[in-house]
């Protein structure tokens, strides 16, 4: 989950951007089975986007997270994330 800075406005168009970056990457990263992303709703609460990837295994996890196209989706974040939550787990 990401909470980000600015207007409800500005945190709309980055939280947007960031979704559909990260809603493009299970075709552009081998090991990302699946990828769901979703901009809050909801003005009564604090995050604005929140995702779940699924990889096959832990060690992926890193993979994913260094992925060019990864990288470039997080990047889009800059100057504008003010929290991060994150949970990886195997089930």
């Amino acid at each position: 989950m990401f909470k980000l800075t600015g207007t409800a406005e500005e945190r709309l168009k980055v939280a947007t951007q960031f979704k559909d970056a990260l809603m493009a990457l299970p075709e552009q990263i081998d090991v990302l089975q699946s990828m769901e992303a979703a901009v809050n709703e909801n003005p009564d609460e604090q995050w604005d986007v929140v995702l779940t990837a699924v990889v096959p295994t832990m060690a992926d996890v890193e993979v994913y997270a260094k992925h060019p196209a990864h990288v470039a989706a997080a990047a889009l974040l800059a100057g504008h994330k003010e929290l991060r939550g994150c949970v990886d787990y195997e089930f």
